[in-house]
């Protein structure tokens, strides 16, 4: 696989180059954001974008045909986002992770992340319908997904510590599969508190408690 670095006056003028100089399309390519840069003041100190793009061999049909469904649902919407793709297989999502960026990127988020999770439910039946097996796709809009579970195992870890002290289960909010997921797999090797989800539909949530209750 070849993998290269390039930089630009934006991370989206860099990934442009990169793409030209590999000779891909945004689904054919692993992106990884070094810096972002900044913008300086009148110049001054200003710095370029960086960003290390992977030409990637042999990608899953799944990966290709999830690229495609979510480009042709931003095309159908008409908003100004384009798709990148930043892992072909994450481990806490069991699949593929797709970046969509844009200045319209706030409505694709919506109201607490409620536009993104039927976004991310949409791609997934589409692709899966597609793909003739189970999908498990993440997008992000943003950055916003990765922001999100980065704050998910804080709080798992915080509110372990909590019954750790207190002895007592705690109940956590209720929240979708995807981000129940990341609270376990967070809590999955801690020694002292172990977690169930209990409920239904939209009100599934985890428990966290001692593994002595």
């Amino acid at each position: 696989m070849k993998t290269i670095e390039t930089s630009g006056k934006t991370v989206e003028e860099a990934i442009e180059i990169a793409l030209l100089d590999l000779d891909a399309d945004r689904t054919d390519v692993e992106i990884e954001v070094i810096s972002k840069g900044k913008p300086g003041i009148l110049g001054i100190g200003s710095e370029p974008a960086k960003i290390r793009a992977e030409l990637l061999e042999n990608i899953p049909d799944t990966v290709k045909i999830a690229g495609n469904v979510l480009k042709n649902i931003v095309a159908f919407s008409g908003v100004q986002v384009v798709v990148t793709l930043k892992q072909v297989y994450q481990d806490d999502v069991e699949g593929p992770v797709f970046d969509l960026d844009g200045e319209d990127s706030g409505l694709l988020i919506g109201r607490k992340g409620e536009t993104l999770r039927a976004l991310q439910l949409l791609v997934n039946l589409l692709t899966s319908a597609e793909s003739k097996e189970r999908s498990n796709v993440l997008v992000d809009v943003a950055g916003y997904q990765e922001r999100r579970h980065l704050t998910l195992r804080t709080i798992a870890k915080k509110t372990a510590d909590r019954v750790i002290s207190t002895g007592k289960p705690v109940s956590l909010e209720p929240m979708p599969a995807s981000e129940r997921r990341i609270v376990h797999i967070a809590l999955s090797e801690h020694s002292e508190v172990k977690t169930i989800s209990t409920g239904s539909g939209l009100q599934r949530k985890v428990v966290i408690e001692s593994v002595d209750k």
